[in-house]
């Protein structure tokens, strides 16, 4: 028999409708139940370590849930499930993915409908990721995410709707498999795993999206603050305003890594266009290029890479590296 941990981190899933329509937390999780799931081979084992609404999570919380898998995987854990608030559910998983070494299945869920909701979708995707946790098809498969019967990498995955129980897709390479009738299946495996540890995770890292009309002054404002590192979300391809450019380069001359990652849903940075605030002149700035990671993960790498103690062409190297 199969033993999975569950550990709950709070968001929707564990959440109720109030009297007046709101949704409130639960001083307990009504997920954390086993019974009814029909899961009589797999041993369920439910760790309430967090109860937090998923904006109010931190890298520093982060490293609570990545430390608590870690002891779990050296008490022989089988398996991981973690459920988490939907707003800031890719960013977890993600730096669970870079954090922990790639040896049981670990599988992040949650819900978009709170328990007590006509349609709630907790208890369906809280089965499926046990299942998928509990399958010797997830491993070696890197941080999974389980959500309305589709299995998605950590490091692709985001979240593209505010509301539907459908919101969680990976825009450029689709589903790894599906929980298709209890069944595990799996049509496709991510390539290359690395993961980095870290004790600590280090403050001030911004991410700042780009816009027409843009100028420098939101990155003098950060530079004021003593950032340890800047994500950008540039336009298209990977290109700036050309007003924005002194106040960069200022940050790169202040020996602040500046990563570039694109703007848009699909797609990624480029070093392409030659012109003012191109991406090409933006590279030869010194800008990172980083490939197929939004902004809020990119800033997650950025963090994972400035704690482990990277800088200069390590940490370009790593940001940069798209399977690392």
């Amino acid at each position: 028999m199969k033993k999975i941990l569950a550990i709950h981190t709070g968001g929707t899933i564990s959440m109720s409708l109030d009297d007046q329509g709101s949704v409130v937390q639960n001083e307990k999780n009504p997920i954390d139940n086993n019974a009814g799931l029909g899961l009589d081979d797999i041993e369920v084992e439910n760790d309430e370590l967090l109860n937090l609404p998923s904006p109010q999570m931190t890298p520093a919380t982060m490293l609570q849930v990545k430390n608590r898998i870690q002891q779990a995987i050296s008490d022989g854990i089988d398996g991981v499930v973690v459920t988490h608030g939907t707003d800031t559910l890719e960013e977890t998983a993600y730096f669970l993915d870079l954090t922990l070494p790639n040896t049981i299945p670990v599988v992040v869920t949650g819900a978009m409908r709170s328990s007590n909701e006509i349609g709630a979708d907790g208890v369906f995707n809280f089965k499926s990721a046990i299942q998928v946790a509990a399958s010797d098809a997830a491993r070696n498969k890197g941080v999974l995410v389980v959500f309305n019967t589709g299995i998605y990498s950590a490091r692709y995955v985001t979240k593209t709707h505010t509301t539907s129980v459908d919101t969680f897709k990976d825009p450029i390479y689709g589903t790894l498999g599906t929980v298709d009738h209890d069944q595990v299946i799996f049509a496709q495996q991510l390539i290359g795993s690395e993961y980095t540890e870290i004790n600590h995770v280090v403050d001030g890292v911004y991410m700042v999206k780009a816009y027409a009309g843009m100028t420098g002054t939101l990155f003098e404002a950060i530079q004021a603050a003593q950032p340890t590192g800047v994500v950008i979300e540039a336009m298209g391809a990977g290109n700036l305003p050309k007003a924005t450019l002194p106040a960069v380069q200022s940050l790169l001359d202040a020996g602040i890594p500046v990563v570039l990652v694109s703007r848009c849903f699909s797609g990624y940075a480029q070093p392409i266009y030659a012109y003012t605030g191109g991406g090409i002149e933006l590279q030869s700035m010194g800008l990172v290029f980083c490939e197929q990671l939004n902004g809020p993960k990119a800033r997650i790498k950025l963090i994972v890479g400035l704690s482990c103690g990277k800088s200069g062409y390590a940490l370009q190297e790593y940001m940069s590296n798209a399977l690392s």
